[in-house]
C-alpha cells in the first residue's frame, strides 16, 4: 500500500516508524514531515489542513490509505474530503472531531450519555464568568472552548489566577478558541490517558499512558503540550479500564452514533481517577503527543493493522497483542518553552543514537538542511525507550537524552517519578 500520514510532530514520526515495520506499507509519504521523518519517508511540503492540496497529493502518489495525525486537519474536515473522494482514511469526520474542537460539545455528550465528568458552566462573556469564579472559589479549571494546541487549559489554584485566565481568554490570548469558555470544578486524583480505536460501531482499547503536562520537575510551572510520558499507566487497572469503557467510552460513542456522527479513528480520553472511580477530563480525537511515541514503540507493526481495521469497519475481529513491557518518552524542548523561545539552534549527536525497537529518537520541531539538524519548534525531540520494567525504560530513555548535544534545549529529569516512587 501507498500510505500518507498528515502532520509534522513527534507523534507523526512515531506513527511513521510503526507503519514502516509493517510489510503492508510499500511507500510512505508524510506531509509536511520534519527533519527526522525525512530520513525514513518521503516528505511533501503541503498544508495538511488544505483538503484540496491533500487530495491532489493523494492523486499524484496513488495513495491507498491516509492517517491524520493532528487535530487541526480533522477539525477542518480533511477526513470528510478524503472519504468523499473514496480514499480510505483514519480519523474522524469534522462533526465527530467536535469532541476535541469544542469543550462545550464534549460536556453535552457527557450529559446526554451519563458519562461521569467534572461539574461545569459555559460562558461567552467575561462578566458572568468572573461572578461564577467568585462564587465557586479556587482551585478551579478554566478552559478555552476551541483548539489551543494543548495550552488552552488553566488550572487556577487561586481566585486571582482564575480571574486573570478569564481576562486572557476573553482578551484574545487564544484567538477564536477563547470566544467561549468552560469553567470546571477542580478534580483531585491521579490522571491517566486512555486510548481506544473506534470504527463507528466497535470500540477497542489500545493502550494507557501517563503524561507530564507541567514544564518543570515536580509538576511545577505552566502547562505545556506534554514534557514526557510512560506506558502503561499503573493506575489503569483492569477494573478501571472496564469501568471506563462501560461508563464513559461506550455511552459516549453510542450517543455520537445516535446523533448521526459515528466516531471513526482514535479516541483519547483524559481521565482523573480517585478511589477507583474514573471521571472524564477531556476527549481528544487523535493520539496524544508524547504518549503516541510510547504506544507506537510498544505496538510496532500491528499499529497499521489496527488503524486499517478501524477505517474499514473490521475492529470486531481485531485484538491487541501487548508485550509485558514498559515504555517512556522524555521530551527535549527549546529553552523558554512554553513561552517564547529562539529558533535555529543546531542539535548535535543525533547520528550516533541507536535506532532499534527498544530505543528511538523521534523528532518534532526539527529541520534538516545539508545534514545539519536545527530546532524550529518548542518541543523538539522525544527520546523514547522500552524495557521489561519502567525503571529499565527510564534508564534507557535518559541515556539517550544524555547523548544529545544541544545546550539550547532542556528537559524534565523526573519523568515517571510518580510510578517509580509509589
Amino acid at each position: 500500500m501507498n500510505i500518507l500520514i498528515l502532520g509534522s510532530g513527534g507523534r507523526e514520526h512515531a506513527l511513521a516508524w510503526a507503519v514502516l515495520q509493517n510489510p503492508k506499507c510499500d511507500k510512505l509519504i508524510v506531509a509536511p514531515g520534519n527533519g527526522g521523518i525525512s530520513q525514513i519517508a518521503d516528505c511533501a511540503a503541503i498544508d495538511p489542513e488544505d483538503g484540496s492540496a491533500v487530495l491532489d497529493l493523494c492523486a499524484e502518489e496513488a495513495v491507498d490509505f491516509v492517517i491524520i495525525g493532528p487535530e487541526a486537519p480533522l477539525a477542518a474536515g480533511v477526513a470528510d474530503a478524503l472519504r468523499e473522494a473514496g480514499i480510505l482514511t483514519f480519523g474522524p469526520s469534522k462533526a465527530a472531531a467536535a469532541l476535541e474542537a469544542s469543550k462545550a460539545f464534549t460536556k453535552e455528550i457527557c450529559d446526554a450519555s451519563g458519562a461521569p465528568t467534572a461539574a461545569y458552566a459555559r460562558f461567552t462573556d467575561a462578566g458572568p464568568a468572573r461572578d461564577y469564579i467568585r462564587a465557586q472559589g479556587a482551585p478551579i479549571v478554566i478552559k478555552a472552548d476551541g483548539l489551543a494546541a494543548g495550552k488552552g487549559v488553566i488550572v487556577a489554584m487561586t481566585e486571582a489566577e482564575a480571574l486573570a485566565a478569564i481576562d486572557d481568554m476573553f482578551g484574545g490570548a487564544f484567538g477564536d478558541a477563547g470566544t467561549e469558555v468552560v469553567i470546571e470544578e477542580f478534580l483531585e486524583g491521579e490522571e491517566a490517558s486512555f486510548f481506544v480505536l473506534s470504527d463507528g460501531k466497535t470500540v477497542l482499547p489500545v493502550g494507557t499512558a501517563q503524561d507530564h503536562k507541567r514544564v518543570g520537575d515536580g509538576d511545577t510551572g505552566p502547562n505545556t503540550g506534554g514534557m514526557g510520558a510512560y506506558s502503561p499507566a499503573p493506575v489503569m487497572s483492569d477494573s478501571i479500564v472496564l469501568k471506563t469503557m462501560e461508563e464513559i467510552i461506550k455511552p459516549s460513542m453510542a450517543e455520537m452514533a445516535r446523533r448521526g456522527m459515528p466516531f471513526q479513528g482514535v479516541l483519547f480520553a483524559g481521565l482523573m481517577i480517585r478511589d477507583g472511580q474514573p471521571k472524564l477530563i477531556e476527549y481528544n480525537v487523535r493520539f496524544g503527543d508524547p504518549e503516541c511515541q510510547c504506544l507506537m514503540l510498544r505496538l510496532g507493526a500491528q499499529a497499521l493493522d489496527l488503524m486499517l481495521a478501524a477505517s474499514e469497519g473490521r475492529l470486531e475481529e481485531m485484538a491487541v497483542n501487548w508485550a509485558d513491557d514498559h515504555a517512556m518518552t522524555v521530551v527535549m524542548a527549546a529553552k523558554g518553552y512554553p513561552g517564547s523561545y529562539e529558533k535555529g539552534s543546531v542539535i548535535r549527536g543525533l547520528e550516533a543514537l541507536p535506532e532499534t525497537s527498544f530505543e528511538m529518537c523521534f523528532h518534532a520541531g526539527t529541520r534538516r538542511e545539508a545534514g545539519v539538524v536545527t530546532a524550529v519548534g518548542g518541543r523538539v525531540l522525544a527520546l523514547t525507550a522500552r524495557g521489561e520494567s519502567l525503571q529499565e525504560a527510564r534508564d534507557r530513555a535518559y541515556a539517550l537524552v544524555d547523548r544529545v548535544d544541544w545546550p539550547e534545549g532542556f528537559n524534565r529529569s523526573d519523568i515517571g517519578w510518580r510510578a517509580l516512587t509509589d
